[in-house]
């Protein structure tokens, strides 16, 4: 059982975990599960700077998480979202909270003030989840997205990584992190 950065040979592993999410939720606001080549770029694109975490437990990967960009312009720089997707059989064993430790242990040393999750209206486990590790309302968007033929709303939700005032740094990349480990 571990935590560990996804590389790309969990992607199709992945997007077998993520695929039921887009099919049958409105849990994820995309109409069509990627193809593998689509996750690939947009993985590509995320762990270019932002960690991308796998829970694997005997050789299986049974979730992830992410950090991503929740806005683009240069005064939300130290803004961060994080994002997680469970298979069923691992819900409601303590690896998500596990999995957004460690996603939230990297984005703080990342240089991030504050993390966002942004949770559709359907997913009430997914925020009570988030209220358990530290997670504060901040807003509503009520009936902003329509799947399913029906309109979902999203709630937003933050949690403060570091507390300064005055930023000390610009975020730098995840690489600059673990390189900073070893």
């Amino acid at each position: 059982m571990s935590v560990r950065p996804a590389t790309l040979q969990d992607l199709p592993r992945i997007l077998e975990i993520y695929g039921p999410y887009v099919e049958n939720t409105a849990i994820s606001f995309e109409y069509a599960v990627p193809t593998l080549e689509e996750f690939t770029q947009r993985f590509l694109k995320i762990t270019a700077w932002f960690p991308w975490l796998v829970w694997e437990e005997n050789g299986a990967v049974l979730g992830y998480a992410y950090g991503s960009l929740p806005f683009e312009r240069a005064a939300y720089q130290w803004s961060a979202e994080a994002s997680i997707y469970l298979c069923p059989e691992a819900c409601g064993k303590g690896i998500g909270k596990k999995l957004y430790a460690a996603l939230e242990e990297l984005l703080q040393k990342q240089g991030y003030r504050k993390v966002y999750a942004i949770i559709t209206t359907a997913n009430a486990p997914s925020v009570a989840f988030h209220e358990a590790v530290g997670y504060r309302h901040t807003a509503a968007m009520p009936g902003c997205g329509y799947k399913f033929g029906q309109w979902h709303g999203t709630i937003w939700m933050e949690k403060e990584l570091n507390t300064w005032d005055t930023p000390p740094r610009q975020p730098v990349s995840v690489h600059q992190v673990w390189e900073e480990k070893r």
